[in-house]
This record gives structure tokens, sequence and C-alpha cells, in this order.
């Protein structure tokens, strides 16, 4: 039976989830915890996978090569260089970019990789099932949009770096995992998404906000992961 792969990068993304699972079985390998349970009825592994690039891409490697996987979906919370999307607000990632992948010695283009391209498009049908969500909860506190996802292996703290990174790539969210996800799922032909709950935004002090804000913003991006499994 094919499963839907769930990735976190932290303890609260991760209890966010289990939150809403069920009939929970553990397999341990390479010291990553696979969750395996439901959510809605659909079978789901959950598997936390530490902050980074290299973490994430090693996590969503070892899930594809251990598990029937139909697709892949990164949750988590993210930092806001949209002045459009305030803290609370979730974003859908559309297409998903490394900001600090550099080549142009080479006469290509900031983020772009070889034998992948300058941005990696999310699933289509799966991007295209979040709308369907989105509309149908039009009653609620905050944003939900889609857009464009920048990762890096830097928690971004500083204005005139969220400022560079959104002139540059005209991206609404930075992370530090989720466009190395989708690589690896775009070199396996693995479908994926990723969902960015907003917990701050760069500018100088941004990682008290982040504290503050983790676990309730983990708490709605699983709320509509639940409402996407529903479907």
């Amino acid at each position: 039976m094919k499963s839907v792969g769930i990735i976190v990068a932290m303890d609260e993304e991760r209890e966010a989830i289990i939150n809403i699972m069920k009939d929970i079985k553990i397999e341990q390998i390479y010291n990553l915890r696979f969750m395996e349970g439901t959510i809605q009825g659909k079978n789901c592994i959950l598997v936390k996978s530490g902050i980074g690039k290299v973490n994430a891409a090693r996590t969503t490697q070892i899930m594809i090569g251990k598990f029937d996987i139909q697709y892949i979906i990164n949750i988590g919370v993210g930092g806001s260089i949209n002045n459009l999307l305030d803290i609370g607000d979730v974003l859908i990632g559309k297409q998903v970019l490394q900001h600090d992948f550099d080549i142009t010695a080479f006469g290509h283009s900031k983020g772009y990789i070889t034998g992948v391209g300058d941005k990696i498009t999310c699933d289509r049908g799966l991007v295209n099932e979040f709308e369907k969500v989105i509309k149908s909860i039009p009653e609620r506190s905050y944003k939900i949009k889609l857009g464009i996802i920048a990762t890096g292996d830097i928690f971004c703290t500083e204005s005139w770096m969220k400022d560079k990174i959104r002139a540059k790539f005209n991206a609404d969210v930075v992370d530090m995992e989720c466009a190395s996800m989708a690589q690896v799922c775009y070199l396996d032909n693995i479908p994926f998404i990723a969902i960015r709950g907003i917990s701050d935004t760069p500018n100088g002090k941004n990682a008290k906000t982040f504290d503050e804000n983790v676990k309730l913003i983990s708490k709605r991006c699983a709320t509509l992961l639940k409402e996407l499994l529903t479907k």
C-alpha cells in the first residue's frame, strides 16, 4: 500500500502531526524514527529530518528508498520575505529554489542547479488540491497563499538579506530544508509539495519571534494537512 510521506525538520512540527495521527508504529532506520500511521484514514509515514539541506535531502532519499511513497509533503515553519505575508499566515509552495546555490562563475544564474534548473515546480495536482482546501475553509483569521519558497543553509535574520533574496528570486518565504527535499523528489520522480507557516520575519530580532510562534504555526499547518487528506 502506498503511503503519504510527511517530512518535518523539528520536534515542534513533528508533535503537531503526531497529534492528528492514529495507530502509530515506529521503525528506526539509520537513526531516523519513521512513524507509520493514519491521518483521516490515509496511510502516512512521518519523519523528522533535522535542520538544514543535507539532513533534509538524506532523509528524503531514505524515505523513498525504504517505503512505497505516493508523494511527499514537507511541513514546517518559515520566515516571510514578502510584506503581504504576516506571522500566522500560511504559504503553499508552487515553486521552490536554493538561494545559496551558486555556480555563477560558469555563466549560470544564481540558484541554478545542473540537471535541475533554476526552480523546481511542486506537483500541480497537489497544488490544485490545496487550492480546493483553501476555498473550502473561507472563515479563518489568517491568509493562505500560493508562492515561492527559497531554501538556504542559514537562518535568515537580517533585513538586507531578506530584501536581497526577495529581489533576486521574487520569493515569498525563506526556510532551510524544502528545496533540497524537492530536488531529491524531482530526481526520483516522486510528487512533492511544501506547506510553510509564517513564524517570523527577518528583522534582526526574529529568532525570538520564531521561538514564540513555532508551536502555534506548526499546529496550524497540521490542521491544513488534515483537511487535505480528508479530500
